[in-house]
């Protein structure tokens, strides 16, 4: 697989080469479902250290998931969407990265923002809305964002933040640091406009970008096949100009090593690309939601036999990485670290009140300096 950056003249879409479609149609992969792989078609980067630190950040997401999930059953949170299943997609695309690079999450991206360097404490604090939440308790559960890891905060609103991420990767274009931007976002957000406009924006003017498509088969409840007529997803890139690439979201390996390509291509001033991911969505779109009703359980059961945590977990086994044992403790490490996150922002204190004027002015205009102390007064 190649991306070099290229300096062909722009083709029709009736003259692509075979295999700029065979790219958009077919599947890559490097890990094999046994958790066996071709060791050649890994990069020297992925060294023993960096892959143990890539199946941690997996395990990071789904044991923090199964944790927060069962507090919003109890009450104790009012949302959650899980990444069950996808945990692959997130961190095998978040792992091809720089720490200056900037992500914009789609809706299960969180972990990725924990795996650049935002802390579990202050998703689980946004989580909760504490006085701890960077953003004041302002934005629904799982909107977490952290600036030290250049990870901007979701919006509920569908493909927004892809003009966002045209917007930020013309600014690195302008810069000329080599700096990159991803874009994420889901199947559904590909019948958006915004993710129209941002494709179109990107290939016109080749900037460092990579649309990164989680697959995970269901818009809530709407299948792929009703999302588009298209064979695959990744062949909508080809219309707008975009290198486009099809992997195996339940391959960590593969999901890096095309990202990584994708990434290194826009760094080197080739321009945007477009990857799509195909994984599925083990668990609910939410704690709203209840997929029994509109999809077929016993195609998620056979999905659950391609996990990508026991696919990883198994390769780094047949490399003598990692053992049952070690695995095991990891687990439990974790663990401790979520359910301390939990008691540390279960006690903490809420926003201050007189945070609710802040932010939008430099200084708070005199009206609303009025109505905090009115407030104030009345709740005396």
């Amino acid at each position: 697989m190649s991306l070099a950056p290229g300096t062909a003249p722009r083709r029709r879409l009736d003259g692509l080469a075979e295999a700029d479609i065979a790219q958009a149609t077919g599947l890559y992969q490097v890990l094999r479902e046994d958790g066996s792989c071709d060791e050649g078609e890994l990069g020297p980067e992925l060294t023993p250290l960096k892959l143990l630190e890539i199946y941690r950040g997996m395990l990071v997401i789904r044991v923090m998931d199964e944790r927060l999930l069962a507090l919003q059953r109890q009450g104790r949170i009012g949302f959650y969407g899980e990444a069950r299943g996808q945990e692959a997609s997130v961190i095998g695309s978040a792992a091809a990265t720089r720490p200056d690079d900037w992500i914009l999450p789609a809706l299960r991206e969180a972990g990725a923002g924990i795996f650049r360097g935002m802390p579990l404490s202050a998703y689980i604090a946004q989580i909760f809305g504490t006085g701890d939440d960077p953003c004041k308790g302002r934005q629904m559960p799982c909107h977490p964002g952290w600036r030290g890891a250049n990870y901007v905060p979701m919006s509920s609103c569908i493909a927004t933040q892809l003009p966002h991420a045209v917007g930020v990767a013309w600014g690195m274009k302008i810069e000329g640091k080599g700096r990159v931007c991803l874009g994420y976002i889901g199947d559904g957000g590909t019948s958006e406009e915004d993710f129209h406009v941002a494709m179109n924006f990107a290939g016109v003017y080749q900037l460092p970008l990579v649309i990164v498509c989680q697959n995970n088969q269901w818009a809530i409840s709407t299948p792929q096949q009703r999302q588009t007529a298209a064979e695959t997803i990744a062949l909508k890139g080809l219309g707008y100009g975009l290198p486009s690439f099809r992997c195996d979201g339940n391959d960590v390996l593969a999901v890096y090593s095309t990202v990584a390509a994708a990434v290194a291509r826009a760094r080197a001033g080739g321009g945007a690309s477009f990857v799509e991911t195909l994984t599925y969505r083990m668990g609910a779109h939410s704690s709203s939601d209840d997929p029994t009703r509109y999809r077929d359980e016993g195609i998620t059961e056979a999905w659950k036999q391609k996990d990508p945590l026991l696919r990883m977990r198994r390769y780094l086994e047949h490399k003598r990485l990692l053992d049952p044992a070690r695995d095991a403790e990891l687990a439990v490490e974790i663990e401790a670290e979520v359910r301390a996150a939990v008691a540390a922002q279960e006690a903490a204190p809420p926003p201050p009140v007189e945070s609710i004027i802040e932010d939008v002015f430099a200084e708070p205009p005199a009206h609303l300096r009025e109505q905090l102390a009115t407030y104030l007064s009345e709740r005396e």
